[in-house]
């Protein structure tokens, strides 16, 4: 009898054992992914949606996110590897590869088609056209990034010389551009959301036009990585992909209240009702990419913004820096 008892006690104990291995061992089989997104707004939408909603868990992934201000200083953590992956322009990799880097950095899923800043006039203006931006006072953004040469592309099609026709301020850092603006300087500046929305709602002026819609599609933001890294962690990649699309998908179904829903713990700050607002008019113009593969004509658009703002040495091919094969199977798989 006391055999029986000592035989049923250690079953018990081996079987408490491997419950608690089987729980440890979940949770160090979850594979750790460092992202760094270049600043926390409402226009990346999806990657939240992907946090929040467990995408990136559903996978197999732990994902920590930080925000680093500034393209330049997301590179250098990416290239340095203090980041596993930057959510970022391209403009940035291209940069990269114009400087002959050994370990090219690679876009393998975008995140948002279009430029994501509005004209905000101080005064608003229900006739708005474009000529009437000339002789003004423009608080632009800051040179050689993508809102910047994507306004200054704009302004271009639209017949305006930016450097004759209008006064040009974009010696301000990003983070103090809308404090310009509300302390008085500028006619016209060039805004992200759920800023735009913000200052809307303050009675500051209004938005009246969309540098989105007037530059056309393009890579604006998109996920990269070093070279080295995709290699070597391929199946990571997918995954993280596969979860980047799983999240596009759900923003494409579901209301802006519904994913003001899901991105608010990011924006603790913003009033519901102006990230509504944001998402609203992003989807409405067509922001957020519906899957992440970065196609040729936008990829060509942007060499196209580029050339225009005088900072591409050379039209570099989608192949030296692209790689779809993530998106294309994470496009057919994920429904």
């Amino acid at each position: 009898m006391k055999n029986k008892k000592k035989l049923s006690l250690s079953l018990m104990i081996l079987a408490l054992c491997f419950s608690v291995l089987a729980g440890c061992g979940g949770d160090s089989a979850a594979v750790k992914v460092k992202i760094g997104e270049v600043t926390r707004s409402v226009f990346y939408a999806p990657e939240y949606v992907a946090l929040s909603q467990n995408f990136f868990k559903e996978e197999g992934l732990d994902v920590e996110l930080q925000t680093i201000p500034g393209g330049d200083k997301t590179m250098t953590a990416l290239l340095s590897g203090a980041i596993d992956v930057a959510l970022v322009g391209p403009e940035t990799s291209i940069y990269v590869y114009q400087q002959g880097a050994d370990d090219p950095v690679i876009t393998f899923a975008q995140l948002t088609q279009r430029d994501g800043t509005f004209l905000f006039a101080r005064t608003p203006d229900a006739d708005f056209n474009w000529d009437k931006v000339k002789g003004s006072t423009f608080l632009g953004q800051r040179k050689g990034g993508m809102p910047q040469m994507a306004g200054a592309f704009t302004l271009f099609n639209k017949g305006i010389d930016a450097e004759k026709d209008l006064t040009l301020i974009q010696n301000i850092d990003f983070a103090n551009i809308a404090g310009a603006f509300a302390s008085g300087t500028g006619d016209y500046v060039q805004l992200f959301e759920p800023q735009a929305s913000i200052f809307e709602s303050e009675d500051r002026g209004q938005v009246v036009a969309s540098f989105g819609v007037e530059s056309g599609y393009l890579p604006y933001t998109a996920f990269m990585s070093k070279g080295s890294y995709i290699k070597k962690n391929s199946d990571t990649v997918q995954k993280f992909t596969n979860a980047i699309q799983s999240a596009q998908l759900w923003v494409k179904e579901h209301s802006p209240e519904e994913i003001a829903d899901a991105v608010l713990p990011y924006f603790d700050k913003t009033e519901r009702e102006i990230v509504i607002s944001a998402i609203k008019r992003y989807k409405e113009q067509d922001t957020y990419a519906v899957d992440p593969v970065v196609d040729d004509e936008e990829w060509n658009n942007l060499l196209d913004v580029m050339d225009n703002a005088g900072e591409l040495k050379e039209r570099v091919p989608a192949e030296k820096i692209v790689n779809n094969s993530f998106a294309e199977k994470a496009k057919d798989n994920v429904k």
